[in-house]
């Protein structure tokens, strides 16, 4: 890493020295102001020393144990809602089922200087190393260190969890002594005894964060902000078993911060959800970014009535009204998984609902296996990952093809996501199910997205240093801020296409049962691509191995430029597939039918000479693909290539393929569809800019620099940055 690091340059820092302190729950209690375009209010993080260090009390008893290596003992109950209520910190008398989570937050405090920093300069941040090192910062106080950027950290406080009425109980399994009894230690103690409860605790776990995340402060915490690092310390505690394992932290977001957009929705209407890249969540809270650090939280969530609050939760949150104009959600996971997971969307978003209940009274039954097939070769085995309520080991749940599913669509989009949408939700959870088993979680959410939504997933290869992290934890994503590797398919190609000369290798049945098999061994637990290729190459026969490795994979096909030569040798193969023929056939008509517009110049051509045959959209991309490689198209033939394919009314990669038609013949027609593309698909919109510019035509760049210019605004962060160095 470097000595200085620069938010703009190529490599992305994960600050968080996980190997010390180890977030284990995030309880967040947030007020989302469209006016300001801020998210505001406390995140409360519950820690475990890391595997890195761990002290043994003087009982003999690792009094800090992570679970990482923990064996797991799985239970599974349902989750079930938990609705919030206003509870005190002194509270108890409550159900662990009538989980409560605070709705009130405290007057946020001024910006300070001084000991509580938020001074947005770069604080000269070292290596990963020197960063947590407790023996380089001039004293030898322990810091923590968080994952944040772009926020405006207002007060870090640590919590008083010994305060919480009902967590007495928790001291009782220690043989307290006199340093045990010291209130910093009693309420790590108290900490340590509820993050390591037992997987059939989860709902009485869920209500203990909750009361913990209200109690009252013992004392303000001394923080400095970085450009990639929230860095916290307490005078006199040198050790990361002594340092506070529950802090509170007061903050805000800024409208500009990188881990949210604030845009509207496709009827118009202001709408915020976290586009996850490229630097993920930790300009919506500080956090622990590193994958290693999964975690387990809950959020209540205040807007104002009339907005939607979606969130990556287990339950199906209904809001609670507290006053008027004023609703609160609440969601909560009990699946420990990494911070980058945390999604939020809040918009007027509508509910769309199915007209007619008989389609989904069937859909259990209708896509369901015979429970002979539904994951009974494993039902047996104890799962690999950390301990939570899983659904693999729960019988109702191996068996349901179909889990319950919302679908949610801004107002101009309802009728089509009902006509279209909502019936294929159902098929595709059965198919989901039919090919990899168990659904990990009990119920999904669908949400139709805005249109700047950055579609485009991001491929990190860091190739044999993947994984690699300094003594404190701390890394670098290879490439991670680099704005155009967020557009580049080749790794989604090339993997696909690796993955589809497997299944050839293996056969279609084995390959899909090494899938499921896969899904079974790793699921919950992080894993490498290697892990997986390994897997697979186990259950290939060793006649079929043909010198088939990890190694030769990820030479022939993954660090090789070019189309790998295992590609190249099936080009005759593919060729044969009756839908290519199909498509080969049809390029042919279009060509000849072109030279006979052309050759026959001011004659028109009649158009029922030929007869296009109906394509499948895939069909489509590889038609137009072809047609694109011809040097002339004549507007005639375009004309009617729209017409015959219906292409405006065709998906987004179809689109794409008939606006580069469109660019490359100058075919002015067909320009509104460029501009639409443009504002309507704005990720893939992307590679259209560059052909405009390209092409040097006046016209066309006069239409990619008015597109970009109302677009920009709205537009992803890293698509702007990308456009804007095609254009200027």
């Amino acid at each position: 890493m470097d000595t200085q690091l620069d938010p703009m340059k190529d490599d992305l820092p994960l600050m968080a020295n996980t190997s010390y302190m180890l977030v284990k729950h995030y309880v967040l209690d947030l007020d989302v102001d469209f006016k300001r375009k801020v998210i505001e209010g406390s995140i409360v993080l519950f820690f475990e020393p890391g595997t890195r260090y761990r002290k043994t009390s003087s009982t003999g008893k690792e009094c800090c144990q992570s679970q990482i290596d923990e064996s797991c003992k799985i239970r599974a109950p349902e989750p079930c809602h938990l609705p919030m209520t206003n509870v005190s910190a002194s509270s108890s008398k409550m159900e662990y089922n009538d989980l409560a989570v605070s709705d009130k937050g405290e007057e946020d405090t001024s910006d300070k200087n001084g000991s509580h920093s938020n001074s947005e300069q770069a604080s000269g941040i070292s290596s990963s190393k020197d960063c947590c090192d407790i023996e380089n910062h001039g004293n030898k106080d322990f810091l923590l260190v968080l994952d944040c950027c772009d926020l405006s950290v207002l007060k870090v406080e640590e919590v008083d969890v010994t305060a919480v009425s009902g967590t007495e109980k928790f001291t009782r399994s220690a043989k307290l002594t006199d340093v045990l009894k010291e209130p910093k230690n009693l309420g790590n103690w108290i900490v340590h005894e509820l993050v390591t409860l037992p997987a059939d605790r989860w709902k009485e776990q869920l209500y203990y964060f909750s009361l913990c995340s209200q109690a009252p402060a013992c004392g303000e915490l001394l923080f400095t902000t970085g450009p990639w690092s929230l860095e916290i310390r307490k005078s006199g505690t040198d050790t990361p078993t002594d340092f506070p394992h529950a802090i509170r932290i007061w903050y805000k977001t800024k409208p500009d911060g990188r881990s949210i957009t604030w845009t509207t929705d496709q009827s118009g209407r202001p709408c915020v959800y976290t586009m996850g890249s490229p630097i993920n969540n930790r300009a919506l809270f500080p956090c622990q970014e590193p994958p290693i650090a999964l975690s387990t939280w809950q959020a209540s969530v205040r807007t104002a009535a009339g907005f939607v609050v979606l969130m990556s939760g287990e339950n199906s949150a209904e809001p609670v009204q507290l006053q008027e104009g004023i609703l609160s959600w609440y969601y909560y996971v009990s699946m420990p998984m990494p911070a980058s997971t945390f999604t939020i969307a809040v918009g007027c978003w509508q509910e769309v609902k199915q007209q007619s209940f008989s389609a989904a009274i069937q859909t259990n039954t209708e896509y369901s296996l015979p429970s002979s097939q539904a994951d009974s070769r494993w039902h047996e085995e104890v799962c690999g990952h950390v301990e939570y309520p899983c659904r693999f080991q729960n019988p109702a749940a191996r068996l349901q093809a179909v889990i319950p599913y919302r679908v949610f669509s801004p107002w101009c989009l309802m009728e089509l996501c009902e006509e279209c949408l909502l019936q294929l939700v159902p098929q595709c959870l059965s198919a989901a199910y039919a090919t990899l088993g168990t659904h990990p979680f009990s119920r999904l959410d669908v949400l139709i997205v805005p249109s700047n939504f950055s579609s485009l997933g991001m491929a990190r290869p860091k190739k044999k240093s993947t994984g690699e992290l300094s003594e404190s934890g701390a890394s670098v994503v290879k490439y991670g801020l680099k704005a155009e590797k967020i557009f580049m398919q080749v790794h989604y190609l090339k993997g696909y296409f690796l993955l589809r000369s497997l299944a050839r290798t293996m056969g279609e049945a084995s390959y899909l049962a090494s899938l499921q098999k896969f899904v079974h061994k790793f699921h919950g637990q992080l894993i490498l691509s290697q892990d997986f290729l390994c897997m697979l190459l186990e259950d290939i026969p060793k006649e079929k191995k043909c010198g088939l490795t990890v190694e030769s994979i990820f030479q022939d096909w993954l660090d090789t430029s070019g189309i790998p030569k295992p590609l190249l040798e099936e080009d005759e193969t593919w060729k044969d597939c009756q839908l290519v023929q199909q498509v080969s056939g049809e390029v042919t008509k279009w060509i000849q039918t072109n030279q006979k517009v052309r050759r026959s110049s001011k004659k028109k051509a009649k158009q029922d000479e030929v007869v296009f045959e109906k394509l499948l959209p895939d069909q489509l991309v590889l038609l137009l693909e072809s047609l694109l490689e011809e040097k002339t198209l004549c507007p005639r033939i375009l004309q009617c290539l729209e017409r015959t394919y219906q292409l405006r009314e065709q998906d987004a990669e179809v689109r794409h393929r008939w606006c580069e038609l469109v660019i490359k013949h100058k075919y002015v027609p067909g320009y509104g569809d460029v501009e639409r593309f443009l504002r309507e698909d704005q990720a893939m919109g992307v590679y259209l800019y560059g052909e405009l510019m390209v092409n040097e035509d006046a016209k066309q760049q006069e239409i990619a620099r008015e597109c970009f210019a109302s677009a920009r605004e709205h537009m992803d962060v890293s698509s702007a940055k990308l456009v804007a160095e095609m254009l200027f």
